[in-house]
């Protein structure tokens, strides 16, 4: 007999052990860079925005001198109201305010400078183009076809103001596309008596809402 030969078992090497592939956080990434791209469109856009506002819709003004009390006075803060004026150029029209309304206007010749570098008055509109203007012992009269013999808006207006004295004597006709203006305060003003009708192009915007002294906000 031959002798038992021990049972040979092969021996199979022991698989790996399988390590996972780590993975890229590439949503993180994404998501990290969106946020820059967003945050860098707001700082871009917010400008724009502000500069769009202020050109074309409204924007805040700073009343500077006496030449329209007791409406306004030196340092009141308003709305001027400019989308009026946008709609019109939009549309390819002459911008035309309504009597009575307070206007803030472009006169670089004759204007304190600005802030913004601009040169500009803040008066009332006190003639339509069309019309003739006199102004003769404290009263200031307008004629037109509606009123040959003269209407008074200062004390027929609907602006509701006294104005004691008018001052500068003198009589001047609107022409097309132009507005009279005066300050409220006749004895203190450099307006159209001085300088004649203003062009209704150099018109900014009316004023809409005073909101500085809040005691005294209030609308025109």
């Amino acid at each position: 007999m031959q002798p038992d030969s021990p049972e040979a078992t092969p021996v199979f090497p022991s698989p790996a052990p399988q390590t996972e592939t780590p993975r890229v956080p590439t949503r993180k990434n994404n998501d990290g860079l969106k946020n820059v791209v967003a945050t860098i469109a707001v700082l871009i856009a917010a400008p724009l925005v502000a500069l769009f506002i202020t050109s074309f819709l409204f924007q805040s003004y700073e009343v500077f001198g006496p030449s329209m009390q007791t409406t306004l006075h030196d340092g009141d803060r308003l709305i001027v109201l400019k989308a009026p004026r946008t709609w019109s150029k939009v549309l390819h029209k002459s911008y035309m305010p309504e009597r009575g309304q307070i206007v803030v206007f472009t006169r670089a010749d004759l204007a304190l400078e600005s802030v913004d570098g601009s040169k500009q008055l803040i008066k009332r509109v006190m003639a339509m183009p069309g019309e003739r203007v006199t102004v003769k012992n404290n009263v200031l009269t307008v004629f037109n076809t509606a009123y040959p013999e003269g209407y008074q808006p200062d004390k027929e207006g609907s602006y509701g103001i006294v104005i004691k004295h008018t001052g500068i004597d003198g009589e001047w006709t609107v022409g097309k596309d132009q507005v009279f203006v005066c300050g409220d305060n006749r004895d203190n003003s450099l307006d159209s008596r001085t300088f004649g009708p203003i062009d209704t192009k150099d018109i900014v915007g009316s004023a809409a809402f005073r909101f500085l002294p809040v005691k005294q906000t209030r609308t025109f």
